[in-house]
């Protein structure tokens, strides 16, 4: 048989006696009056949030408080050079990532209006550019586009003493004996849709153009043109070595006449600038200013030679020859 259990009374009598008596004296955990009176004084707990760095070196400083900043309110963009940036965004130095620029036209169905030539004999200067891009052809002025440099390079340079707009194109022979034309007569919306085939087929024209009008000097507006008169004329496209912006050689003169029924002419200088399209983006905007500069320079000797020269012969017209003294000559 197992062993009987013990009783319970028997069980714990190996246990401790409450202190308490069965009971927790709370008097005992009670402080009287008195005792408060005899107590040293706590210091108030705080919390770390609200501890001043000053407190300690090694307080982080995110523990301080800090005090609450307004909101900041909105930037406003500045219309004006929202603007700017938006028509002129080379000049203002804005990344191509960042400019906002102009939605291309569409290009209508049928063919685009032709424009016209802004030309008189004996000129001082005529340029001729590519070929008329969209607004051009819808405005019926050259140079139209807001992003083209042309106008602004004209006056920066001297070349007009006062900033023209395209509107005005069509003045510029009288005002200034400054003429306009193209190697290319078709619109298109950016010279990448013309063929070679096409700009060679007008380097005759133009040729025969320079014949008749006999400016003193043909300013080609972009590397391409004078690629194509190159190979018109050589047989062959132009190596690097051979190509450079500025004056051309003697040789290389347009619109000769050599004895025939129109007499005999030495032609035009060339000066061959670089492209003022928004789109020409291999040189920078100073190179730019220096290409057309030069020309500039010679532009403003050359108009004043002539003022004189209108003067000595009574107003007469002194078109016709080309003067070697006013153009740079090549060492």
């Amino acid at each position: 048989m197992s062993e009987t259990s013990p009783h319970p009374e028997e069980a714990n009598d190996n246990l401790p006696t409450p202190s308490f008596a069965g009971r927790l004296q709370l008097s005992k955990f009670i402080f009287t009056p008195e005792q408060k009176k005899t107590m040293p004084p706590q210091p108030l707990r705080k919390s770390p949030r609200l501890l001043t760095s000053t407190s300690s070196s090694s307080t982080p400083a995110l523990l301080s408080p800090s005090p609450s900043r307004p909101s900041p309110s909105p930037r406003r963009k500045s219309p004006l050079k929202h603007t700017l940036s938006d028509e002129f965004p080379s000049e203002l130095g804005n990344s191509p990532s960042k400019r906002k620029r102009p939605k291309p036209l569409p290009t209508p169905p049928g063919p685009l209006p032709l424009l016209p030539d802004a030309i008189l004999p004996n000129l001082l200067l005529l340029f001729v550019g590519l070929n008329p891009g969209l607004l051009t052809s819808y405005t019926g002025h050259a140079y139209a586009h807001p992003t083209n440099l042309f106008w602004r390079l004209l006056h920066s340079s001297g070349i007009t003493p006062r900033l023209c707009l395209p509107s005005e194109d069509r003045l510029l022979p009288a005002l200034f004996s400054l003429g306009l034309t193209n190697i290319v007569p078709r619109p298109t919306r950016n010279g990448a849709e013309l063929s070679k085939k096409e700009m060679d087929a007008g380097v005759a024209v133009l040729e025969e153009k320079i014949r008749e009008f006999k400016p003193e000097v043909v300013c080609i507006v972009g590397k391409s043109i004078w690629e194509s008169v190159w190979r018109v004329r050589h047989g062959r496209g132009i190596k690097k070595e051979e190509f450079r912006y500025g004056w051309q050689e003697r040789g290389e003169d347009m619109g000769k006449v050599e004895d025939g029924k129109e007499g005999e002419w030495k032609g035009a200088r060339v000066f061959v600038a670089c492209s003022t399209s928004g789109l020409a983006a291999t040189l920078k905007p100073k190179e730019k200013e220096e290409i057309w500069n030069e020309l500039g320079e010679w532009v403003v000797k050359r108009r004043k030679e002539r003022e004189e020269e209108e003067k000595g012969s009574g107003g007469g017209d002194i078109g016709g020859e080309v003067v070697d003294e006013g153009v740079k000559q090549e060492p």
